[in-house]
């Protein structure tokens, strides 16, 4: 019976215990909410759409500017996005449209998490080792120039199939933005972290765990967020060029039909939905540097 009454009161405790935790977690994200909405960035990004939408319809449709009257107007292009019959046939009621979009999703993610995989590892060590940056930093540059579409002839040639093809012109521009990144972030590092780490008897692999990886963090992150936004532009030029479906497609598909409207619809839906994975990327580098938060916390109190 007691043995019982113990599991009982253990269950009972654990209970209150994640009641609690998801109670702070809760209050933690009402006050941040509450934070963002007695700032001024929420009306200030409002009053900037605003703006930029009325320049638009103005533009397109009361004055008709030169270079701007042939474009698909606002409300032309809100009102085929909103259609359930759509006269070019895409809009939110469709279903190839969240085709065209969980496409270029699940490829940009194989690509984010290649370019990253790949990209991290190389630049933490290019960083750190300067005997391996001397060897090869010199045929990193010699690449990184080179725009991706340039790569598509090679692709075509490396690659058997049209998806593993897009797969590796999506992948080149934001490897190269991830490791530079990376490997600026070691170097920025004070060489007194180190030197204090290994006078206190730490090895080679621990100084570059516990001092190297994290300190290069910030500088992984700010180059993580670039690559997310240079997965999305190459991959919009490899699917431009091969592919049957993909926002990419979408777009090119939709100026060879005369479809303008989609074409917008396409490139809003691109802008949305880029914007949405770059923002889930920077939130989870700030997760993973809350360190970093408090440290800056208090160094202000300071």
């Amino acid at each position: 019976m007691s043995s019982t009454a113990g599991g009982a009161s253990l269950r009972a405790r654990g209970t209150t215990l994640g009641g609690r935790l998801k109670a702070s977690a809760v209050d933690a994200l009402n006050f941040r909410a509450g934070r963002w909405l007695r700032s001024s960035k929420p009306y200030l990004a409002l009053l900037g759409f605003a703006l930029f939408l009325g320049f638009w319809y103005y533009a397109v449709e009361v004055a008709r500017l030169p270079r701007f009257k042939d474009l698909p107007g606002l409300t032309v292009v809100v009102r085929e996005w909103l259609s359930r019959s759509p006269v070019y046939g895409l809009s939110i009621f469709t279903p190839e449209y969240y085709k065209h979009i969980l496409i270029s999703l699940e490829r940009v993610g194989w690509s984010f998490l290649v370019s990253t995989l790949v990209g991290v590892p190389l630049g933490l060590f290019l960083g750190w080792s300067r005997t391996l940056k001397e060897f090869a930093f010199p045929i990193f540059e010699l690449f990184r120039p080179i725009p991706a579409l340039a790569w598509i002839p090679m692709s075509i040639v490396l690659f058997p199939s049209t998806e593993s093809s897009i797969l590796f012109l999506t992948c080149i521009a934001p490897f190269f933005a991830t490791t530079l990144n990376t490997m600026l972030g070691v170097e920025s590092i004070d060489s007194a972290y180190m030197r204090a780490a290994t006078c206190l008897g730490a090895s080679r692999w621990q100084v570059f765990r516990h001092v190297i990886v994290p300190g290069a963090m910030p500088f992984i992150f700010t180059g993580l967020e670039i690559s997310m936004g240079l997965c999305w532009f190459s991959l919009v030029g490899g699917e431009m060029l091969s592919g049957n479906y993909g926002l990419g497609y979408m777009i090119i598909d939709s100026f060879m039909n005369i479809s303008y409207p989609n074409i917008v619809i396409g490139m809003a839906t691109l802008g949305v939905v880029g914007y949405a994975t770059s923002g889930m990327v920077r939130i989870l580098g700030n997760y993973m540097m809350r360190w970093r938060m408090r440290e800056l916390a208090l160094g202000g109190r300071s």
